[in-house]
């Protein structure tokens, strides 16, 4: 049987519908007919793969890497990059209708970067696997457990890509690769960090074998022995800081390489410069950051002249900001708290006093809570920088329908190429 696909899901399926049920078809396109065959069936619902294309979207491109299809990385590099753009603003609005049942004023022009080598950090899986020749290093297979037998990544820097071969080489030569379960990459501005998570002690051979991978390809390796908490340094001591820079702003952030920032330093600069561009910060205003993480946002606000009281959950990232606020010069102009804000009353929101202005930046399950104990006198202006549509669109329902507040504007910023990830800003203004 033949369908037209008329949209795709958040996995980047095509969606059709047939015999009464919504049809999710692997790989298919907005405009394409196809014939399926269905691999799992609900009552109101199907899986299906693709038997025949029978009509192909213009939209559709080949794959630049090798391992799509198989790798889980990306799930959308057969469509091209300009068309990924719009179908990612689309769902945006479809779940800002949907969902919030909301409509922006204004629609603002995505913002994109590089499709291809942008990623500056990642973690990958290791495992050693004899009959496929020694150790696996890569990303997960496509709905499976299993590592992807990987040779390249194009959506890392070509220099880190090139890594994964002598990678795998490295790690099957060593005494217990099967207690080495991943390694994670974070890339600064000056130097290229490969975190070993090591399970036990290497032996003094071991450590040799890495002191020459680090010279040979000039990166640093960290190792970490438990949880994040406790990666270090481990060789060339001497290698510079940690750090990413945005210009604009003459700010330069040092961090540690299992702390989380952007993977997309390009995409992350236009974003801020977005972010402040619609927050308008002006000088002596007082302004929150909420989960402001390391800083990103917070620092370009106080540059701007603005006092801000950043807000995060994790201590750890609480004193990282504030150590980057003293490195900037800027500890004049800002305060950092620890505070949970998925569990905040009005009493906690009513105890920080009164900002002119906030920023909010969550992590995926959003910031419901938050909006929800918004009260008394309200900031007239609410920048929020969302990873998820369907959050982004319940906490713009609150905003809107429950606090007075106007969806001034919204648009995605394409921080994640080749992937479904939608990331989003939104402006909210109210009299």
């Amino acid at each position: 049987m033949t369908v037209v696909i008329e949209a795709l899901d958040h996995e980047g399926r095509g969606v059709a519908h047939a015999e009464g049920k919504a049809l999710f078809i692997d790989g298919a396109l907005p405009g394409e007919h196809v014939e399926y065959s269905i691999y799992r069936s609900k009552p109101t619902f199907a899986f299906a793969q693709i038997t025949k294309l029978t009509h192909e979207s213009f939209t559709r491109v080949q794959p630049r890497c090798p391992h799509f299809g198989v790798c889980g990385g990306c799930s959308l590099q057969h469509m091209d990059a300009a068309a990924q753009v719009a179908a990612k603003q689309r769902i945006l609005e479809d779940n800002l209708w949907h969902i919030g049942r909301v409509r922006p004023a204004q629609l603002l022009a995505p913002i994109h970067g590089p499709s291809w080598g942008y990623r500056h950090r990642a973690r990958m899986s290791m495992r050693y696997v004899e009959k496929k020749g020694g150790s696996l290093v890569g990303f997960h297979e496509r709905k499976s457990g299993f590592i992807a037998d990987m040779h390249s990544c194009e959506i890392m820097p070509p220099r880190i890509s090139r890594l994964i071969d002598p990678l795998r080489a490295l790690i099957g030569g060593l005494t217990r690769p099967d207690r080495l379960p991943q390694i994670e990459i974070s890339l600064g501005d000056n130097v290229d960090v490969l975190v070993l998570r090591i399970l036990e002690a290497l032996t003094d051979a071991d450590e040799n074998s890495l002191r020459a991978f680090a010279d040979r390809y000039n990166i640093q390796w960290w190792l970490q022995p438990k949880g994040p908490d406790t990666a270090y340094p481990f060789y060339p001591l001497n290698s510079p800081a940690l750090c990413y820079s945005l210009p604009e702003f003459a700010i330069e952030m040092p961090f540690m390489p299992t702390e989380f920032t952007q993977v997309n330093p390009f995409v992350n600069r236009v974003l801020v410069r977005r972010a402040l561009s619609l927050l308008d910060p002006q000088p002596n205003e007082r302004i929150a950051d909420l989960f402001c993480g390391l800083g990103n946002f917070t620092l370009p606000i106080a540059r701007r002249g603005a006092d801000v009281v950043g807000f995060e959950g994790s201590a750890a990232l609480v004193k990282r900001a504030a150590a980057n606020s003293a490195h900037n010069g800027l500890s004049g102009r800002t305060q950092f708290r620890t505070m949970d804000l998925f569990k905040v009353s009005e009493a906690d929101v009513a105890a920080w006093g009164r900002f002119d202005k906030l920023l909010i930046d969550p992590p995926r399950d959003g910031a419901a809570e938050l909006v929800k104990a918004l009260s008394g006198e309200l900031p007239r202006r609410i920048v929020y920088v969302s990873c998820s549509p369907a959050t982004l669109a319940r906490d713009a329902n609150t905003l809107v329908n429950t606090k007075g507040y106007r969806l001034e504007s919204v648009g995605i910023a394409n921080m994640f190429p080749h992937t479904t990830h939608v990331e989003s800003i939104a402006l909210f203004s109210r009299e």
